[in-house]
């Protein structure tokens, strides 16, 4: 059969299957009242009614079969009565022992009866219904008022249910409606096509009423599920803007703590890159009276907001010099009261090293006191040019972990031309693609050879970023660079 003859016999089916399918649906919702108000004899003939259509509709399929061969007219075959594709299922009324439906319903359908008899029986459910008799009158409703579900009739004049399923999966704004292909005609190529362009279902008309309600139920909450996972989604969204804001804030204040670089003397250079917004490192310098002039830097375990909260702790500490009975003249005497003051039972299970010592300038010497922390590079001028390295670092176990720690001081006198080096961890504990890790020596060689001089710290980021490859760092990279 040619394509234009097959489209004549299922127009003709549909057109004869119209009317009967309008004496099918109003006489299933007249059944319904008759059977709620007890009416027997409206009953009987109500459901006599329902029979005979249901055998004409099934005369129209077994007579009017779709081949035609050589054009001819519709075949006419044999008719054997028989139960119809969407027989009724079994259970009654569907409104006994249901609770209503709730959402907002387009019906799209050219013949008028149509809308108007589906519209009656969706009312009853309890849904609210706007109706459009074409094409593109369902794409301007859904382009401007918000649907739950759409029941879409497939043979339509002018743009059939095919074109407006596709135009309507196709548009962002639209796509995610759920679409319930209706129609005369049952064949199962029909309805494939309907589902592989992305309708919801199909379902046959006449409709009947249970199978009706299940589909819509089904679309429906999956609407409503869809709907709430977009909210949950914006929600997301709004919070994590809100965080992003309030990380970006932190980050900010974390960098307004640490002094800018000064000229001198003494001269300081830093370079800061945490690993993630907030990092756990942090760093300072300040004259605690005319002649002694402080330099700190300390590394609190992990990363994000709890070690960056515990390092501007430590931080406004050692700014304000706020530790009871302590001479922040003596690096020692410091470490001490920052290991009472910052127990790990009382941050979290959160720890720092730190690295703090005190330059006397009319003396030109250097106190100084680690707490787990790397050894600080001293690099002294040598008389064959350049400089050589000399590694600073005291005794002493982590702040925080052992309330009881003792802390000791070192001290070295400081010739002109000599530079200071601190850094956390992250300055060199960086593995390359092999995932090999330089040595310290390895490192201390580096930064002999390019710290003390102008752009020596560029390069040692420069260094750090080639091996690492692109991406954020695993831990956090800060270095103090300081000159006498």
């Amino acid at each position: 059969m040619s394509a234009d003859s097959a489209n004549l016999v299922a127009q003709l089916r549909h057109d004869l299957r119209t009317p009967v399918n309008h004496i099918l649906g109003y006489s299933e919702m007249l059944l319904e009242d008759a059977e709620a108000e007890g009416n027997a004899a409206s009953v009987s003939d109500l459901r006599k009614i329902q029979t005979a259509a249901k055998t004409l509709s099934a005369l129209i399929d077994s007579r009017i079969q779709g081949d035609c061969g050589a054009g001819g007219p519709p075949a006419m075959g044999n008719f054997t009565p028989s139960p119809p594709f969407n027989a009724p299922i079994a259970g009654g009324s569907p409104h006994q022992n249901s609770e209503p439906l709730s959402g907002r319903v387009l019906v799209v359908d050219d013949d008028e009866g149509n809308r108007e008899m589906l519209a009656k029986r969706l009312v009853r459910e309890g849904l609210s219904v706007e109706m459009v008799p074409d094409g593109f009158e369902a794409l301007a409703a859904l382009g401007s008022k918000e649907f739950d579900v759409v029941l879409l009739d497939v043979m339509m004049p002018l743009l059939d249910g095919y074109e407006v399923l596709r135009q309507a999966k196709e548009n962002p704004a639209t796509r995610d409606v759920p679409v319930i292909m209706i129609s005369a005609l049952d064949e199962i190529a029909s309805v494939i096509r309907c589902i592989e362009a992305g309708a919801e279902d199909y379902l046959p008309k006449p409709f009947d009423p249970t199978l009706l309600r299940a589909r819509l139920s089904a679309c429906l909450e999956k609407k409503r599920l869809r709907d709430a996972e977009q909210r949950y989604l914006q929600e997301i969204e709004i919070a994590q803007r809100r965080l992003q804001g309030e990380l970006d804030e932190a980050a900010r204040y974390v960098r307004s703590i640490i002094p800018a670089p000064q000229q001198g003397p003494p001269k300081t250079d830093w370079k800061y890159t945490p690993s993630t917004e907030l990092g756990g490192d942090a760093f300072g310098y300040h004259w605690i009276d005319s002649g002694h002039f402080a330099i700190y830097l300390l590394d609190v375990c992990g990363h994000g907001v709890g070690p960056a909260l515990l390092s501007v702790a430590a931080m406004n500490v050692l700014r304000s010099a706020s530790l009871p009975n302590t001479d922040f003249r003596d690096p020692a005497a410091v470490l001490a009261g920052l290991n009472k003051a910052f127990p790990m039972e009382r941050q979290n299970n959160m720890y720092f090293t730190i690295w703090y010592g005190v330059y006397h300038s009319p003396t030109r010497t250097l106190r100084y006191a680690s707490g787990g922390h790397p050894p600080a590079l001293l690099f002294l001028p040598s008389e064959a040019g350049g400089h050589v390295s000399k590694r600073l670092q005291t005794p002493g176990l982590i702040v925080g972990v052992m309330p009881d720690s003792e802390y000791s001081s070192g001290q070295v006198e400081l010739p002109s031309g000599a530079v200071l080096a601190l850094f956390s961890d992250g300055c060199y504990e960086v593995r390359d693609a092999s995932g090999e890790m330089p040595t310290f020596d390895g490192f201390e060689d580096f930064m002999t050879r390019h710290a003390p001089g102008e752009g020596g710290l560029e390069r040692l980021q420069e260094w750090v970023r080639t091996r690492h490859g692109d991406g954020p760092l695993d831990d956090d990279f800060s270095i103090l660079r300081v000159g006498f």
